[in-house]
């Protein structure tokens, strides 16, 4: 898929990028660094469980439509591409500096370790997550499109954000805190993840692919024809 060309004379826009750009690199990786830690929303006896990355990393979606209707699907993947090297980076580097020799008078060695030795682990369920659930996402898109052609438009936004989000939760949930809960406790991550992300995700894809009612024939086309690029 070819970049959409920022619109000529306007200054605007390229500027907006490079704001647009620092942000989800910023998002992202204050994202990955607050998924270490998981917290709970209810009583001791009811309640839900999250990671701290929930707060921040929803706000992502809403950037990478913005980078991909306004600038391009181009640079939309150089910024994503941008923000995992920049996460990669930063993980390698807690993980490196937990195992260099505390100086003497430091006295939060394990602080240290326990928060930001870990964060690799989110870096990669992140990546891991994401990886799976674009390619199932886009997989699905084309399936139901060619098994039941251009008309449900409603199915491809469901059917796909259900099956992308589920395979993006598990790996998340799995890489990140399998083994450090107990089986319950991660089944109430997992599962609240799932339908925390499928919430916040079907809204967001139904802002910018809407219902094809609204448009005309024509720019639904334009829709299905990039909905095809992607999933081949």
């Amino acid at each position: 898929m070819s970049d959409s060309p920022v619109p000529s004379g306007s200054a605007r826009p390229a500027r907006a990028l490079d704001i647009i750009s620092v942000a989800f690199v910023a998002l992202l990786l204050i994202s990955n660094i607050a998924a270490t830690k998981a917290f709970m929303v209810g009583s001791s006896t009811h309640y839900l469980i999250f990671d701290g990355g929930a707060i921040l990393f929803p706000l992502t979606y809403i950037i990478g439509d913005v980078l991909s209707e306004v600038y391009g699907f181009a640079r939309a993947r150089r910024v994503i591409v941008m923000g995992f090297v920049a996460s990669f980076l930063a993980s390698l580097t807690f993980f490196v500096v937990q195992y260099l020799p505390p100086a003497p008078d430091y006295e939060n060695q394990e602080a240290f370790a326990a928060v930001l030795g870990v964060v690799w682990r989110a870096v990669v369920a992140s990546l891991a997550g994401y990886l799976a659930g674009q390619l199932l996402n886009s997989y699905v898109l084309v399936w139901i499109r060619r098994r039941w052609g251009t008309k449900h438009l409603w199915a491809r936004l469901i059917g796909s954000t259900i099956v992308g989000e589920a395979a993006d939760t598990i790996l998340f949930c799995t890489i990140l805190f399998y083994g450090q809960m107990t089986f319950g406790n991660f089944v109430n991550y997992t599962v609240t993840g799932y339908f925390y992300k499928v919430l916040l995700g079907h809204p967001h894809r139904a802002w910018r692919d809407p219902y094809p009612g609204v448009h005309s024939r024509g720019h639904e086309g334009e829709r299905e024809g990039t909905d095809s690029g992607d999933g081949a």
